[in-house]
């Protein structure tokens, strides 16, 4: 469904010496799927994913959604792109507009697509709103009145609300304290298990890969080094790098099958 194919990336600058952030990197989600991008920081998952949206281009390779690849000029393609893949970012705090209404928060995929007017936009966000374990009443309210796990609800509302089949995540629950992020990653399982979404989720949390993803992919140094079933990958790694993740937390063991 949404692919990168032999997708480089280097970032244009005297500091880079031209060095790939990514290089050659190769992975797909299916639909129903769920996959997990992890590695350190600086290993290029935030780079991918930002090309994954679309938000920039590879150096080299592409970027493939039903088949096709991605192309900017495309309008159509883009509208369609936009509709079916939709993300939820790090910070709940700083992805949230102050100074609007939680109800036009949720609502601005609707209407930025041309999906529904401000009037047919009420009922999608309440029911949006309300998948996620918020009240529709919420709607009205303004973020600082939420807890961080709630407003990393309300961008989850707002990424499902035009019932997208790809969710990007980019670290949704790093953010977050201990008791929280596992009642956000139970949300994120359920709203996949319902509504048959892809998920591709960027995380250094191994935890929560281990309990919420299907696959994993292993970056270093912007290559994929080792991916696979997520059990297979963190319960048996072959790769010295994923060995040392995996090493680096002890309680890893207990969220794996059989663990």
């Amino acid at each position: 469904m949404l692919a990168a194919d032999q997708v480089s990336y280097s970032y244009r600058s005297s500091r880079s010496h031209g060095r790939p952030v990514l290089d050659r990197v190769s992975l797909a989600v299916r639909p129903g799927e769920s996959l997990a991008v992890v590695g350190e920081s600086g290993t290029g998952k935030t780079t991918l994913l930002r090309l994954l949206l679309g938000l920039a281009r590879p150096t080299s390779g592409a970027v493939r959604f039903e088949g096709e690849e991605l192309r900017p000029r495309d309008r159509a393609q883009l509208r369609r792109f936009r509709s079916a893949v939709q993300c939820v970012f790090q910070d709940p705090y700083a992805s949230l507009d102050p100074r609007r209404r939680v109800g036009d928060t949720v609502a601005e995929p609707l209407r930025s697509l041309g999906l529904a007017d401000r009037r047919a936009a009420v009922p999608r966000v309440a029911a949006a709103l309300t998948a996620v374990g918020l009240p529709p009443e919420a709607a009205g309210r303004y973020p600082h009145e939420f807890s961080g796990g709630q407003r990393q609800r309300i961008a989850i509302a707002r990424a499902t609300v035009c019932d997208p089949r790809v969710l990007l995540a980019d670290e949704p629950v790093s953010a977050l304290d201990v008791t929280t992020r596992v009642k956000v990653v139970d949300l994120l399982h359920q709203l996949r298990e319902e509504r048959g979404l892809a998920l591709v989720m960027v995380s250094h949390d191994l935890s929560v890969v281990a309990s919420l993803c299907d696959r994993t992919a292993v970056l270093e140094g912007g290559r994929v080094v080792e991916s696979g079933p997520t059990g297979a990958v963190l319960g048996a790694p072959e790769h010295p790098y994923t060995a040392r993740l995996v090493a680096s937390v002890p309680s890893l063991a207990r969220s794996l099958p059989g663990g």
